[in-house]
């Protein structure tokens, strides 16, 4: 079984080139739940949505989120009424927005709505949120701290940042299943996603991370930094707001207390030969996924330089 840490757009291309090239039935995705928010009365889970969108091949290639081919009359509508429309949501999404309002409604939980919704699309994969605990990422601006929705989709991540928390993550528990997963797994991948916002709000649910120091499995990271910038979005900036260098060492940091194997793009093979960290194996390929056939290309790597550490681990503890 392999686990994959994801969440935003970088990680929901990635998980399409996985679905092309690995048994979806062995994949488990431990999903971000920080950029969660109540939307027009709904509870809406951005990440979740788009890694299952992205699993049952129904994800918004134009877009990078939502439903391909969806329609936008009921935003139009709102609009109309004067309610807000900042937070686009399509009509089709909406519907997911709606069974899981009305399952969290009846008392179940957030892995139950979630598995509830998956069965309904057909989902082969197994898809968990990070907690069934409210964990919610705060960016701190001179305008004063922001959900990550706010701060990212109302006002485009224009406003300097001063720091980032997750509200609620100390008295958090991990899903269901979740570290159970990354114990048992064969390996771990950390996808290309911001490890600020959406890889950052997993591991700072407690015992998670300390489940990837523990784990026999081998650990990979993707990097979102190619160069000295994000390869979309406000990764760098956040990077930045928490200390760390917005480069592959930067991403190397945020994860070095369990990474095995980072993922850089070939641009950045001079500054990988600078991270001889003990224990670290760089590799270097191309990991901007422009198309269908990059998406699966990258997932194949992924999947050959994890197969092969974990081959190598396992010959040596024999």
């Amino acid at each position: 079984m392999i686990v994959v840490l994801t969440g935003g757009t970088g990680g929901a291309k990635f998980v399409e080139g996985l679905r092309q090239v690995a048994p979806v039935e062995d994949l488990t995705f431990v999903v971000n739940t920080g950029d969660d928010l109540q939307w027009w009365g709904l509870y809406v889970s951005p990440d979740l949505d788009s890694i299952t969108y992205a699993v049952s091949g129904l994800l918004s290639r134009e877009r990078g989120w939502g439903v391909k081919g969806d329609t936008f009359f009921c935003l139009q509508a709102m609009g109309e009424l004067a309610e807000p429309i900042w937070f686009h949501v399509g009509d089709r999404d909406l519907a997911i927005h709606l069974l899981r309002s009305k399952t969290l409604g009846e008392g179940k939980t957030l892995t139950e709505a979630t598995t509830e919704i998956c069965a309904k699309l057909g989902v082969q994969g197994r898809i968990l949120p990070m907690s069934n605990s409210r964990v919610e990422t705060r960016v701190d601006t001179p305008l004063g701290e922001l959900s990550f929705q706010e701060y990212f989709v109302q006002r485009w991540y224009q406003d300097p940042v001063r720091a980032v928390r997750f509200a609620g993550a100390t008295e958090a528990e991990p899903a269901p299943g979740v570290v159970e997963a990354i114990m048992s797994a064969n390996a771990v991948i950390l996808a290309p996603s911001n490890p600020s916002t959406s890889i950052g709000p997993i591991l700072s649910v407690s015992g998670i991370r300390d489940a990837l120091r523990k784990t026999q499995a081998t650990v990979a990271a993707i990097s979102p930094i190619v160069g000295d910038a994000a390869v979309s979005g406000p990764a760098g900036i956040l990077m930045a707001a928490q200390g760390f260098p917005v480069s592959i060492a930067g991403v190397a940091q945020a994860y070095e207390d369990f990474l095995d194997i980072l993922i850089a793009d070939l641009r950045d093979t001079e500054a990988a030969k600078q991270l001889t960290r003990p224990g670290l194996r760089v590799h270097c390929t191309n990991t901007i996924m422009r198309n269908s056939d990059d998406k699966a290309k990258l997932a194949r790597t992924v999947l050959a330089l994890v197969t092969a550490e974990s081959t190598a681990k396992a010959g040596a503890d024999s």
